[in-house]
């Protein structure tokens, strides 16, 4: 009985690679014929969740609604809204430190005025 016991688990052991394998492959392959004709699938590795471009627009993105609503509120009102959230809760301070004035907002907002008001 113990041998069949072996015989199964291995049994389980290869479908459940085989599971793996096609899994893996799943997400995208590429062929490679081997130098004795071999024809052998590889999954193509995944990208890095990370893109450094992405984080760029991402930080442009602020820096253009920190600007715009800079250039629709005029500084006095926007420095008021700033510090009100600088007295609020834990995440409305991070906001604040965000949304806090800076150079290159202030030089957006001086360029998109104009067109806002």
């Amino acid at each position: 009985m113990t041998n069949a016991t072996n015989t199964y688990q291995g049994f389980d052991a290869r479908l459940k690679k085989i599971d793996r394998n096609r899994t893996r492959l799943a997400n995208g392959y590429s062929a490679k014929v081997t130098r004795d004709g071999l024809i052998v699938f590889r999954p193509k590795r995944r990208a890095q969740g990370f893109s450094v471009r992405g984080l760029a627009f991402l930080v442009l993105g602020v820096f253009l609604f920190k600007g715009m609503i800079l250039a629709h509120l005029g500084g006095t009102i926007y420095d008021q809204r700033v510090d009100a959230l600088k007295s609020g809760t834990v995440v409305e301070q991070a906001g604040a430190f965000v949304m806090q004035k800076d150079t290159v907002s202030a030089t957006i907002a001086q360029y998109l005025r104009p067109f806002v008001k």
